[in-house]
């Protein structure tokens, strides 16, 4: 594994798009502080710009560095849950502007998937994660279930043998504020 991660992070890295198993379905993936490689993302799929994106990190330190504060449930949310989990934080900072909601926010999500999360810890860089289809089509769950044309576009591929261990489910999400207000947008 270590050699395909070593791709993936060389093609992060240069800019590029990833395409990569997760622990809910295939992503489109790139560098979350660079805004050509996540301009790249946006045409891929064909989405408006106006719609933010979510990205992934290692861990909560990882996520500490791209927002100003994590409010203080945001860490036992963190903990305790065992679903796929993505939280919208206030204040994100550090990161590319199109990935940043107009109010500032960013959502946010720690995967437990194995090649995902070694992928993470290595490039050091927040990713982004957004579903490997265009937009308004179905989401992959399965590598089969990906567009040739989603999978001719990116810059490098994970291999299928990786995928095992997705829930093929979006995420919930959950929206958290700094005073304690916490809203449930997909549960």
């Amino acid at each position: 594994m270590k050699e395909i991660i070593d791709q993936a992070v060389a093609t992060v890295k240069a800019g590029g798009v990833i395409l990569y198993p997760t622990d809910t379905v295939w992503g489109l993936g790139c560098d979350a502080t660079n805004p050509e490689a996540v301009a790249k993302v946006f045409a891929i799929k064909r989405r408006s710009e106006a719609k933010s994106l979510v990205i992934l990190a290692a861990d909560l330190d990882m996520v500490a560095r791209y927002i100003r504060q994590i409010p203080s449930i945001a860490i036992d949310l963190v903990e305790v849950n065992d679903a796929p989990m993505t939280i919208v934080y206030p204040g994100a900072e550090g990161l590319a502007p199109s990935v940043v909601a107009e109010d500032g926010s960013v959502g946010i999500r720690i995967p437990r998937h194995e090649f995902c999360h070694e992928l993470l810890r290595r490039l050091r860089l927040p990713l982004v994660s957004t579903s490997a289809n265009v937009s308004g089509e179905p989401s992959p769950v399965t590598f089969r279930d990906i567009p040739r044309e989603i999978i001719d576009a990116a810059d490098w591929c994970a291999p299928r043998k990786f995928e095992a261990g997705a829930t093929g489910k979006p995420s919930q999400i959950i929206k958290l504020g700094l005073r304690g207000e916490v809203q449930i947008i997909r549960a």
